[in-house]
């Protein structure tokens, strides 16, 4: 993960985890990382804690002057592991779409968060682009 943020092996970072619900099932598995040298002095550092919880990257990095655009994301196909297939309620295990997506900084170019993404390959379609308004 330091890679990714472009932080050196060993720096501090925030570390949350997450479990998404549909239909009070399993569906998505999330693990993301953010540099506390970025948010551990504010009140965004813990994001399920405090007046921004819950609040999606954009927004609170917003609180810290930061913009971030689109994520970058690469996304691949996979079998689940063992613990996955049994974190999203998959027997047996079966496909699921794996995504590490990075949010940086628009002006510095600074990586923000980045996360590994776990989806069910039965439950969800991967769209990319913009469709364009009629007229």
């Amino acid at each position: 993960m330091a890679a990714r943020l472009g932080i050196t092996a060993g720096d501090p970072v925030m570390h949350t985890s997450y479990v998404y619900l549909a239909d009070e099932r399993p569906v998505q598995l999330a693990e993301s990382w953010e540099p506390l040298a970025l948010t551990g002095q504010s009140l965004v550092a813990l994001p399920e804690v405090g007046p921004y919880a819950g609040v999606g990257v954009a927004a609170r990095m917003r609180v810290l002057g930061i913009e971030v655009g689109d994520p970058v994301e690469r996304v691949r196909s996979r079998m689940a592991s063992r613990q996955e297939a049994q974190a999203l309620g998959m027997t047996p295990p079966g496909p699921v779409l794996f995504v590490e997506r990075t949010y940086y900084d628009q002006a510095t170019g600074r990586a923000v968060e980045t996360a590994d993404v776990i989806m069910r390959g039965d439950r969800w379609v991967a769209i990319y682009g913009q469709v364009p308004q009629r007229g």
